[in-house]
Formats: structure tokens, sequence, C-alpha cells
């Protein structure tokens, strides 16, 4: 059944909204009439506005760690032996967010209709990726739909938490480098011609510093907007070509040979990949479906062909362990996990204390790298602004010379 989203007036004036379930508007409207309220506006709750066809400016409605705190919000609900449908129910009445509530309430409408509730989320593929769904449909069709939520939920807390690690390892960095570009972009342009001017008029040598730093100036100021729109093309170009996959195939590769951004890269990747899969195939999800799913969430599309390549190998009958042996740019720790699990038959468990280990080193090594980085970056800007003070002060000290 259709739901519609309403706006109504009392006889006191007072505003009333909500979401109401029937067959069609006009049906909204009469039952309004009877609660004696003045339909102001009715309108259907369409699900595909939430689809990927929208405009990519448009607000979604889970945001952040959104998805994270209704998913867990939902299982604790079913876990509790209360209905889908009356879950969602509570959901979309205590939402907050107009977007959310709409969405929750077609995500309603569609388990009353007498679909499954995967089937309802594949309605807002925008805001339930693949994974989500597989997994949802796994549970469904196990009849534990409420732990399948659960670890749902801890699955996108985990990530949530790994991400947020390395952005804020990454942080510091690039602002600090932000700002020292700035700054040595100010002293160049506007600083030291302004000092070095006073000795210019002299008609004495300068130092060969100075000189250099002179020539510096003077090519910022009548060149430094072409070198700017020359990046800003470049940088663009780049984009453009990462749209085409076999030119994004081959600089994801190159990026995965560097010496320690790479192995980051590498390391991110695979634990996202084994935590994936090691939650698919916990739900009961057939491993060759999993195994599919899981290439789809990686970022790296190197790695995801290496995935992908190692599914055929499954598919032909070959061990996952094997499979991902032979592939060098998964970590051999993930493949001595997966053999462990394929001769202990808990896979599952396997995998996930892979993904926790991989996970792990890749926040230590982000946290190293950023605390090594941090003085580095402070050294290197003092070094520039060093010279550049020297290419100031030596004429200085050269006119205090001459005076004596």
């Amino acid at each position: 059944m259709p739901a519609f989203r309403f706006e109504a007036v009392d006889a006191a004036g007072k505003t009333h909204s909500g979401v109401l379930e029937a067959d069609t508007a006009r049906a909204v409207r009469s039952h309004l009439r009877t609660r004696a309220l003045v339909p102001l506006e009715v309108r259907a709750v369409d699900g595909t506005r939430h689809s990927p066809t929208t405009s990519a400016f448009g607000r979604r409605a889970f945001r952040g760690t959104g998805l994270t705190v209704w998913t867990r919000q939902l299982a604790g609900l079913v876990g509790a032996g209360l209905p889908l449908e009356r879950a969602l129910t509570a959901l979309a009445d205590d939402a907050e967010d107009p977007r959310q509530r709409d969405l929750v309430a077609q995500l309603r409408s569609e388990v009353n209709a007498g679909h499954s509730f995967a089937h309802a989320l594949s309605t807002a593929p925008r805001e339930f990726d693949d994974v989500y769904r597989a997994v949802v449909g796994a549970g469904e069709q196990g009849g534990a739909l409420g732990q399948v939520l659960d670890k749902l939920a801890d699955d996108l807390e985990e990530r949530q938490a790994l991400k947020s690690k390395l952005i804020g390892a990454s942080l510091y960095p690039a602002i600090v480098s932000g700002i020292a570009l700035l700054i040595v972009i100010f002293l160049v342009t506007y600083v030291v011609p302004q000092v070095a001017s006073v000795f210019t008029s002299s008609r004495r040598a300068l130092p060969l510093l100075t000189v250099a730093m002179l020539a510096l100036s003077q090519f910022a100021r009548d060149w430094g907007w072409l070198v700017a729109l020359g990046a800003a093309g470049g940088l663009a170009t780049l984009v453009l070509l990462r749209r085409q996959e076999a030119v994004r195939l081959r600089m994801d590769a190159a990026w995965l040979r560097l010496p320690l951004v790479g192995r980051l890269a590498r390391g991110y990747n695979a634990a996202r990949f084994a935590g994936t899969l090691a939650m698919l195939a916990g739900a009961g999800v057939p491993i060759l479906k999993a195994l599919q799913a899981a290439a789809e969430t990686l970022g790296n599309r190197a790695m995801r062909a290496d995935a992908l390549d190692a599914l055929v190998q499954v598919r032909e009958g070959a061990p996952l362990a094997s499979a991902l042996a032979a592939k060098k740019r998964f970590p051999g720790l993930l493949a001595m996990f997966a053999r462990l699990g394929e001769q202990t038959g808990q896979l599952p468990q396997m995998l996930s204390r892979a993904a926790a280990q991989l996970s792990g080193e890749v926040q230590r090594r982000a946290m190293a790298l950023a605390t090594v980085l941090e003085p580095l970056l402070i050294v290197a800007m003092g070094a520039v602004v060093m010279l550049i003070v020297l290419a100031v002060l030596l004429p200085i000290i050269q006119l205090n010379a001459w005076v004596k």
C-alpha cells in the first residue's frame, strides 16, 4: 500500500503533518476530514527520489553515522521481538529529518504490500548498497534478521571508525602543508620585493641568494596565474582520465606500488574486502555471491580486478585461499586466514580476524606516518622561511659592511 505525506490544519488553525498509508490520495483526504482536519497538501512518498538518478547535489536521508544508528535501532527493535512493520513505524515516527521519515515510510509501505525487506531496500539504492541488501536478504531467509542487522551495524561502525582515523591522521599534515604554502607565496610575492627594493637602488651587487629570490618573486608575480591555471587544468585532466576504466586501472595499480601510501592502500582495501566477505559468509550468503559483492566494495580498481579474478577461480573449483594467494596485491595474511578458515570450517570467523588485524595494522602505519610527517613538515617549512629571511637579511649585512 503506498504512503502519502500530508499537511493539514484543524479548527484552531494548528498545522498537522505526517505520513499515512492509503490506496489513493483521495482516501487520505477523506481520512483527514473524518479527523476534523482540512487537508492542505497530500503527496505520495516516492522512494525513487532516493535513487542514484537524482541530482548528485541532493541531500541523502542518512548522512555520516546516520545509517549506522538507524541500523542499530532497527536491530534492537527486531531483536526484541517486534514485527518488522511495527519497528519501521516506530522509526518513522521518531525520525526528525523529513527525508528520513519519508524513506522509512516508503520501506514500511513496501513491507506492508507483501514484499521482502531486502526488496523494499532496493527501492532506495542510493541509501542502501548491494552489500547491505544482500546481508539483509540472507538474514530474512535464515530467520535471523535481528542478528544480521546487529552485525551490519557493527561493520558500519568499524568501517566508519577506520575511515575517521585515517582522515584524522592525514588532516594535520594537510593543514600544515596548506598554511606553509600560503605563507611562502605571501613572502615571495609581497614581502621580498618590498624589502629588497630598498637595496636595488644602491647599484651594488646583491648576494646570490637574494638575486635568486628576487627572480623567483618576479616569476611568481608575472606567471603565477599561469602556473595556477596549468595546475588546475592538469587536475581536471586527471579527473577526466580517471573516468576511463583502463586508465584508472593503471593509475590504481601504480598507486599500490608507492613505498608508503601503497601499503596503506593495500591494507585498507584488503581489510574492507575481508570484513565484507566475513559478514556476508556469516549471514549465509553463497560464497560466489559474497565474493562478487565484496569485490564491488573495493575502491581500488586493480585490487577489484584481482578479487574478480579470484572469483572466477573459485567458481572453477579452486579454494578461496589459493585464489587469493595467487593475487600478490592482497596481503599474504588474508590468504593464510582464509586457508585456516577453510580447513577448520570457520571461514567467516577467520576472515573477521584477518579484517581486524589488517585494519589495526593500517591504523598503526597511518599514525606512524603522520607522526613522522608532522616534524618533517615543520622543519621543511622552517627551512624555506629561513631561506627567505636570509635573502632579505644578507643585503642588510652587506650594507653594514660597506658603511664601516
